[in-house]
């Protein structure tokens, strides 16, 4: 046995909040270290979703307390992908769920990969009443037994790092003046997270005509969601420093039209309203 480690475990799941899952999970980690303290990312990724997942998993990375990192977006359970524990920095962080592309992200952001291990010691799992349940039946007692002290070592077969299945993003970029970007996430206020940074669009200016599709639509730089203009669209720096298109006191998915997934394009146009020359009017005498 190791030393003991920080008891903390981050949660994250598509497994909503109507069905028993997320309790269930806690509960068995609770009855195999009742000293874990279990803290919830998210559980309304949509079902499935290994990007989205990633995404709010990296998003969440640098703030996430030491310890271990529970995460399960898992279409594939059952089948051939592995079950893992991924050592981060030297043991600083321990990433334990499906080898499927839905952990890399946040190891990234932390830092790199030290060592993993295959999650295929079922002296650490739960009796299975099937194979349907592995958050219940290997991650959460693996997540639990780590924070006693269990070593990697004990929990399964070691697996080269770069054999991890990798965590695809798209990434943005700039051609000439035009920024090409896709729409990383829509958060729950409408405001739509793009994969370009506010260095990419630095020097293009200040406005911009933005287009997707048939929606073409004039969007200005703005530093907070107050200067954004009634009923027109705002580029705003959002809190894990990427562009974001916003709308103040209403949704810009809807106003757009926009949602994850979608292509946009941002081109420099001159503001007409910034660069008026003032004209003052008077009658006639």
């Amino acid at each position: 046995m190791a030393s003991r480690r920080n008891p903390t475990i981050s949660f994250l799941s598509d497994y909503g909040i109507k069905d028993e899952f997320v309790g269930v999970v806690k509960s068995v980690i609770h009855s195999l270290a009742p000293d874990s303290k279990v803290i919830d990312i998210s559980h309304d990724i949509k079902a499935h979703d290994i990007r989205a997942g990633g995404l709010t998993l990296a998003r969440s990375a640098q703030y996430l307390d030491k310890g271990i990192v529970l995460a399960v977006v898992d279409p594939g359970v059952g089948g051939s992908r592995k079950g893992v524990a991924v050592e981060v920095n030297g043991g600083d962080y321990v990433f334990v769920g499906p080898d499927n592309g839905l952990l890399p992200p946040a190891i990234a952001m932390l830092g790199e990969s030290t060592r993993a291990v295959e999650l295929n010691n079922p002296d650490f799992h739960l009796p299975a009443l099937s194979s349907t349940f592995a958050g219940r039946d290997i991650f959460a007692p693996v997540a639990a037994h780590l924070t006693l002290g269990v070593s990697l070592d004990e929990l399964g077969s070691p697996v080269p790092v770069y054999s991890l299945q990798p965590g695809i993003l798209p990434v943005g970029g700039v051609t000439g003046e035009v920024a090409s970007g896709e729409v990383l996430w829509q958060d729950r206020f409408g405001n739509l997270q793009l994969n370009l940074s506010p260095e990419d669009i630095q020097d293009l200016g200040e406005t911009f005509m933005l287009r997707s599709g048939e929606t073409s639509r004039r969007v200005v730089k703005v530093e907070t969601f107050e200067a954004i203009p009634s009923s027109e669209i705002g580029l705003i720096t959002d809190s894990s420093g990427l562009v974001s298109i916003a709308m103040f006191g209403r949704s810009a998915a809807e106003e757009l039209s926009l949602f994850e997934g979608q292509q946009v394009e941002l081109t420099p146009v001159e503001d007409e309203r910034r660069n008026a020359i003032p004209v003052t009017l008077r009658k006639e005498r």
